[in-house]
């Protein structure tokens, strides 16, 4: 795998870490959860700034974004007992779809 991907996977993980303990930090009222928010998001960040030395910004954060609404979605599901209907199921496949789309088929997903 290109470092490059393996810099937005790195993101893609710790924005959705960061995420879930932003739930879990219930407002930011529960200390360590919400530090951990605070690393994790900033980890992800570090390594969303490095992937874009090899991508274009558009297709760093749409897939980015892409693939951590459903691994956040996944989580909220799993862990908060989150429910998810089947048009958001639908919605969320079409989301993959899209992130494969623009890795398999688009010139532009490096530069």
């Amino acid at each position: 795998m290109p470092v490059h991907y393996t810099y937005l996977l790195i993101a893609v993980v710790f924005e959705t870490i960061g995420t879930a303990s932003m739930q879990a930090s219930e407002q930011f009222t529960r200390l360590w959860p919400t530090v951990i928010m605070a690393v994790t998001y900033g980890v992800s960040f570090y390594f969303m700034a490095l992937t874009l030395k090899f991508m274009p910004v558009s297709i760093v954060y749409a897939i980015w974004s892409g693939l951590g609404i459903v691994l956040i979605a996944f989580i909220g599901w799993l862990v908060f007992k989150q429910p998810l209907d089947l048009v958001a199921i639908i919605g969320m496949s079409l989301i993959i779809a899209g992130v494969v789309v623009i890795n398999l088929f688009s010139n532009t997903a490096t530069h």
